[in-house]
């Protein structure tokens, strides 16, 4: 019998040092990955075979917006395209941030080689103008309990020196944890008015500009003049953007959908916590897939799930106990997970 499954695509920081080499381990189709580098070079960009083979990983090189991007899409893309069908049945796709165009990829409402294009052509926009930057902090402890409490708090102080010269917003509500965007004005008081939590944040994000903030205009408007309407197809699959909404395959209208993409989920605040409990609740899959690369995304969907009431699951210890006993996540970036559904 087939396990229904949510596939939760990654966004940037989830390509580093052990990801290198992720393509040449998993990519299941040479043709397309050669679709691509041609891609690539046509726009005097290194390809993802020069990138992903190096001898060693670069975070200079590696963690740029126009090599992070192209390589993580075709990577999440690579996974997608790698579940077994036989054993899994997708029912609905969602991402964290970049990860909503590797979405619209799987879901179809792009083609694998124009959910390049869009990927490449926004990472590129976003390394060459590197507005701003990004830190996370979180509002739960180590045990993952929700703390709406302290969330409020933390999000009256964001607004409280979001002033003057000054910017500073929420950028992403991920799980438990806060990322927030701003300039470095902003970025630096926030740094300076909270303590030191888990011996590692507040955490600045490396080669990250401020994501899903007005600072991000310029990029969305950029974006919006090079990437036309005609890229856009009603999708395959329901896909879930970051604010929770639905859109149904047979049933989208593309201009709106394109309008979002390039707009709103550019400049304004990305809620991936929404969107899981969104999926959660509308599709209620056995399954919460996340391809790779990497595994850091695993803790975010567990703590929206835990923040959503998911299956009675309150804190990390009962998300845990479930996960032993009848596994509900999957990250396809942990070879052993990976196996289970491909």
């Amino acid at each position: 019998m087939k396990k229904t499954a949510v596939i939760i695509c990654p966004g940037r920081g989830t390509y580093n040092k052990p990801e290198l080499g992720y393509l040449s381990r998993h990519f299941p189709d040479a043709a397309l990955l050669t679709r691509f580098d041609d891609m690539r070079q046509t726009a005097g960009q290194d390809t993802l075979s020069a990138l992903d083979g190096a001898a060693r990983y670069s975070v200079a090189k590696h963690t740029r917006g126009d090599n992070a991007s192209a390589l993580i899409y075709a990577a999440t893309l690579g996974d997608f395209r790698a579940l077994n069908t036989e054993t899994i049945e997708v029912v609905a796709v969602t991402g964290n941030s970049m990860g909503w165009y590797s979405a619209l990829a799987c879901g179809g409402a792009l083609s694998p080689e124009d959910g390049f294009t869009v990927v490449n052509t926004m990472g590129t926009l976003m390394q060459e103008s590197l507005i701003g930057g990004q830190l996370i902090y979180p509002f739960v402890d180590e045990s993952w309990a929700p703390n709406p409490a302290r969330k409020a708090e933390l999000l009256e102080l964001v607004d409280s020196l979001n002033t003057g010269a000054a910017t500073l917003t929420l950028s992403i509500d991920l799980g438990g944890m806060l990322v927030l965007a701003g300039n470095e004005a902003g970025l630096a008081a926030f740094e300076a008015a909270v303590p030191v939590v888990q011996e590692r944040f507040p955490m600045r994000l490396a080669n990250h500009a401020a994501f899903h903030s007005h600072l991000q205009a310029p990029v969305a408007a950029a974006g919006r003049a090079r990437l036309g309407a005609d890229l856009f197809t009603q999708p395959d699959l329901p896909l879930v953007d970051g604010r929770g909404h639905i859109w149904w395959p047979g049933a989208c209208d593309l201009s709106a959908l394109r309008d979002y993409t390039l707009g709103h989920q550019v400049v304004e605040t990305y809620d991936f916590t929404a969107a899981t409990r969104t999926a959660a609740r509308e599709f209620a899959p056995d399954l919460f897939i996340v391809p790779g690369p990497g595994t850091t995304l695993g803790g975010a969907v567990a703590q929206s799930l835990i923040l959503a009431d998911w299956a009675g699951m309150g804190d990390k210890s009962a998300f845990q106990t479930r996960q032993s006993a009848d596994p509900i996540l999957v990250s396809m970036g942990m070879d052993d997970q990976r196996a289970q559904v491909t």
